[in-house]
């Protein structure tokens, strides 16, 4: 059986990249009617965040992605947290030790800081020839160590991934690296390969950063005696052609986009389309068909750059496919930060917007005009096409103002009998009427639906307020 996993670090909010690893071990487990299992990996004790293990646990829940096994749902191949199976490294590195696949190391901080500066590009094998029993007398002394692997000093390692096909590696160009860190933790190099093994892992997706170290993992798994996973790498997500994104540079996360108002399955979807298409080149997509349709033959062997203006039009067809009572219930809380939205009809205004909004946070934007009211700009009237402009809006607005005054009700018909009546144009009308209730050039509505989301008592107000700028 198939059997992937999601291996995070707790170090803060689930990067965009993070999440599409997620994602893709999710759905490569799903197509193969496999198991996706979360594993927290969190022996970095200084870089672990207070709360990320709870936001991870909720992001891939709000995602979809169920794990099938992990910290918080149980599995038999507990515990799914590295920092409560510690004993299990040590004693697998004790292995090492005594196959000679790794060694104690003594070397001080300043001694490696030292070989560094003196042009040494890797770890010299200092320690490497200490006799066993001289290292165990002096950990029993008390001396700080650690356990390095031992990497042979010549040959060359191969493995084939199955994106980016063989892949070969000198082992002259690998460092001894640490598997058991002073404190008793061991690294992430370690770690992983031990309990990919005892999970039961079998295919291992991941970055390609680590292309190039995983002949190390490889050594480590064939000293054991375990069989080597498959190996899925995935390229990075640029932001662009330059730089990756990246959570260390602050970085777009999951929850960064959520409040910036883009729905979730928007956010998987797009996730979903950086590196990997399907074969019929869809681009809106729901995680249940995604899970049909995700082949390796889709992933890109080239880097995809995140086009956040992209991602806001497919985020776009996801709230246009909103019911009116969604959309609106959605809306709410994107409404609250404008005091100027008070005692407006806020339902109305939702059934204006619906079509207009990629993001929620475009309601900002769209409704700014109500609070910019008093600035008015009287030159806002001059429309070419119609030839208006305020000596037209000064003549036409007692009369308006009278019909919205004795004909509220049937406001957008009333407008229309006026233009016939007064021989303009409707057009002409409808757009001094407008300007006058908003004094903006583009609404989210047109005269007659301004004038129902202000009331008629607002609406009265601004259009003897528009009446006083053009005759002063």
């Amino acid at each position: 059986m198939v059997r992937t996993r999601f291996a995070p670090s707790p170090t803060g909010f689930l990067h965009v990249g993070g999440l599409r690893t997620a994602l893709y071990a999710y759905l490569y487990a799903k197509k193969a009617g496999g198991k996706f299992i979360l594993r927290i990996e969190d022996t970095d004790l200084e870089r672990t965040v207070p709360g990320a293990v709870e936001l991870i646990y909720r992001t891939l829940r709000e995602t979809g992605l169920k794990y099938d096994e992990g910290p918080d749902v149980g599995g038999e191949y507990g515990p799914y947290i590295q920092t409560q199976r510690k004993q299990i490294y040590i004693d697998y590195a004790k292995k090492l030790i005594e196959s000679g696949d790794a060694y104690y190391c003594f070397c001080t901080k300043e001694r490696l800081e030292q070989i560094h500066k003196d042009g040494a590009t890797k770890y010299d094998k200092h320690c490497l020839h200490i006799p066993r029993e001289e290292a165990e007398k002096r950990i029993a002394a008390g001396e700080k160590y650690v356990i390095r692997q031992n990497i042979p000093a010549e040959g060359v390692s191969s493995y084939v991934d199955l994106v980016f096909g063989e892949i070969k590696v000198d082992y002259n160009d690998l460092e001894d690296n640490v598997l058991i860190k002073s404190d008793g933790y061991p690294t992430y190099n370690f770690a992983n390969v031990i309990d990919d093994h005892l999970m039961g892992i079998t295919h291992v997706i991941r970055g390609t950063e680590y292309l190039s170290s995983t002949p190390k993992y490889n050594l480590l798994y064939d000293a054991l005696g375990f069989e080597r996973p498959q190996y899925i790498h995935l390229q990075p997500i640029m932001r662009d052609a330059h730089q990756k994104l990246s959570k260390r540079h602050g970085d777009a996360n999951y929850e960064d986009f959520i409040a910036k108002g883009f729905l979730k399955d928007a956010i998987v979807n797009y996730i979903a389309l950086l590196g990997w298409s399907p074969k019929d080149n869809r681009e809106k997509l729901t995680l249940e068909e995604m899970e049909q349709l995700f082949s390796l033959d889709g992933v890109s062997k080239s880097a995809s750059i995140f086009d956040e203006t992209k991602m806001r039009w497919l985020n776009s067809l996801y709230v246009k496919e909103l019911s009116e009572e969604e959309f609106h219930k959605r809306a709410l809380a994107f409404y609250a930060p404008y005091k100027y939205l008070n005692g407006l009809d806020l339902e109305y205004l939702s059934t204006l917007l619906h079509s207009r909004t990629e993001v929620f946070t475009d309601v900002g934007k769209l409704t700014a005009f109500i609070e910019n009211f008093e600035n008015f700009d009287t030159a806002l009237f001059t429309n070419a096409k119609w030839k208006t402009d305020a000596a037209l809006a000064a003549k036409m607005l007692p009369d308006l103002i009278k019909v919205a005054e004795n004909e509220w009700d049937n406001l957008h018909d009333a407008l229309n009998a006026y233009a016939e009546r007064d021989g303009y144009k409707k057009g002409q009308v409808l757009w001094v009427f407008r300007i006058a209730l908003t004094n903006a050039a583009s609404t989210p509505g047109g005269a007659s639906e301004m004038a129902r989301l202000f009331g008629k008592d607002e609406s009265l107000r601004r259009l003897n307020y528009a009446l006083g700028k053009v005759i002063a």
